[in-house]
């Protein structure tokens, strides 16, 4: 009887470490982003270009499995924020919208504590508290940026369309409608008008 079974068995491309969230393989995607990459990022700007320069706000790993745009597929990443403030001001995150508005995204919490601040097409704002184990599903038409709260880093995973593209000239060009700062040893988001 003739074997029809036959099948090759692959290794996966890439691997994720489960505890730390991190990727490994040859096609991940690495950048980091130091203090001196984020001008007019944070509201305290010259606190932020009197710093060296050389401190690392975030790194972020991504797999792209398929070409950025086509309908149907999925992206993976990894994003370390590291913990430091500028002035009051949490280090965070760029933030962007979806350039396909439409489009969703799941983030969820590895280690560490911080922030999910989302902002709807209306510039209203809410944060979602970030924790070993939370799940934030970021809804369409929402913006959204990421600060470490705590003492150590904050590490999270993210999953999003592959056509949903980022829409950074948004927040370069308007920013956020709110802050989060440290206020009393706490943080505190603070609309545009509390600042």
């Amino acid at each position: 009887m003739e074997d029809h079974y036959n099948m090759e068995v692959l290794n996966a491309k890439v691997n994720l470490n489960i505890s730390t969230g991190k990727l490994a393989g040859e096609e991940i995607l690495n950048s980091k982003k130091f203090i001196k990459d984020l001008k007019n990022v944070f509201l305290n700007e010259e606190v932020r270009g009197s710093l060296t320069g050389d401190e690392l706000v975030y790194e972020v790993q991504a797999y792209l499995p398929v070409e950025e745009g086509k309908q149907g597929g999925l992206f993976f990443g990894n994003s370390t924020v590291y913990p430091g403030k500028v002035d009051n001001e949490y280090y965070m995150t760029r933030g962007h919208f979806h350039e396909n508005f439409d489009t969703a995204e799941y983030y969820w919490c590895v280690q560490g504590e911080g922030m999910l601040i989302l902002m709807d097409e209306d510039r209203n704002i809410r944060a979602e508290k970030m924790q070993q184990g939370s799940l934030h599903y970021i809804p369409g038409k929402v913006a959204h940026r990421v600060a470490n709260t705590g003492t150590g880093k904050l590490v999270f995973n993210a999953c999003w369309p592959s056509d949903a593209g980022h829409n950074y000239k948004e927040i370069d060009n308007n920013g956020f409608s709110a802050r989060l700062l440290e206020i009393n040893g706490k943080p505190a988001l603070i609309t545009e008008s509390g600042i």
